[in-house]
Order: C-alpha cells, then sequence, then structure tokens
C-alpha cells in the first residue's frame, strides 16, 4: 500500500499524507520496542505479517527483524508524514483538535488521539476540522467539524468528502 502512495497521484494532483496514531505507534515501536505490545494489538501484527515479519519472540528481536524488513522508502514516508495541513476554511488532521487551542499550537498526542473532548465541542476551531479516527455508521457534516471514519476495516465501508466552495459531498463505497 505505501508503494502506491509514493507513486502519488497522477499530474496535476498533489497529495498530503497525514500521520495517524497507528503510524505513530509504529514508529514509537521503531524507537523503543518497550512500546510494541499495544501496537500489536491494534493492527501491529498483521503490519508485521506484511512485511513477512512473526510477531513471535522479544520485542527488541521483533523491532530488529521489522526494521530489517522495511524498505527505506517506506521508513522515510512514515517519518515524513504531517499531523496536519490546512486549505481555505478546511484543516485536516487524523483525530481532531483540542477546543480552545489554536490550530498552529495543537499538541501532536491531541491531533492523533483526542475523542470527546473534541467530538463533544461545539466550538469555533477557526476552520472546520476534517478527521478520521472515530469511527460512525455515517460521515459527519458538523458546522465546525467533517468526520469521515465509517470502520472501514470491520465495515467495508470507506467514506470521503468532496469540498468545492461552500459545497460538501460525501463519497462512499
Amino acid at each position: 500500500m505505501i508503494d502506491a502512495l509514493l507513486a502519488g497521484p497522477p499530474p496535476p494532483f498533489r497529495a498530503v499524507y497525514l500521520k495517524g496514531n497507528h503510524e505513530d505507534m509504529l514508529l514509537g515501536f521503531l524507537d523503543d520496542p518497550g512500546r510494541g505490545k499495544h501496537w500489536l494489538w491494534n493492527g501491529g501484527e498483521a503490519t508485521l505479517e506484511s512485511y513477512g515479519v512473526e510477531a513471535a519472540g522479544d520485542l527488541a528481536n521483533v523491532r530488529d527483524r521489522f526494521a530489517s524488513a522495511l524498505p527505506r522508502a517506506h521508513h522515510d514516508f512514515l517519518r515524513g508524514l504531517l499531523l496536519q495541513e490546512s486549505f481555505g476554511d478546511y484543516a485536516f488532521v487524523h483525530a481532531g483538535v483540542r477546543p480552545g487551542v489554536p490550530l498552529d499550537a495543537q499538541e501532536p498526542e491531541d491531533l492523533l488521539w483526542i475523542r470527546e473532548e473534541f467530538l463533544d465541542s461545539d466550538a469555533d476551531f477557526g476552520k472546520v476540522v476534517v478527521h478520521g479516527h472515530t469511527p460512525g455508521r455515517t460521515p459527519v457534516l458538523a458546522r465546525n467539524r467533517i468526520g469521515l471514519d465509517t470502520g472501514a476495516f470491520a465495515s467495508g465501508r470507506l467514506s470521503a468528502v468532496v469540498l468545492a466552495g461552500a459545497t460538501r459531498r460525501i463519497l462512499s463505497t
């Protein structure tokens, strides 16, 4: 999958790739194998398998085998993921933002993990925040946020939003 992303979109389109909590857990495991258990329980075993690495054994050994199997281009791609990006009236993040904190002062932890405090907020964040991270049956189109996570890993339903001027249109598989 990362190879497809590295190939990029056709011209004249440009792609922006955001870091999510699972990518952050993977990178944390590469930096410190002691952080591996949580990642392994949250998709890490499937990721290891996709690179031909068994999850069995000492976590430091598993990390070393994974680091050897992970192509340099994949490693660099993962390390280069952005925490947020803005275009016009929209800010794109993985999980959400902390209400009351300016977008340019958000903590990585919140951008990757926040849930209720963000989801329950009717605050004006300065931009409409487009996010995933918290699965729902349908996308959420609110005044201050657009939630797109429809739990594709379990539901088989992937959703996206088309933003054209003031128009917001949801696409779902």
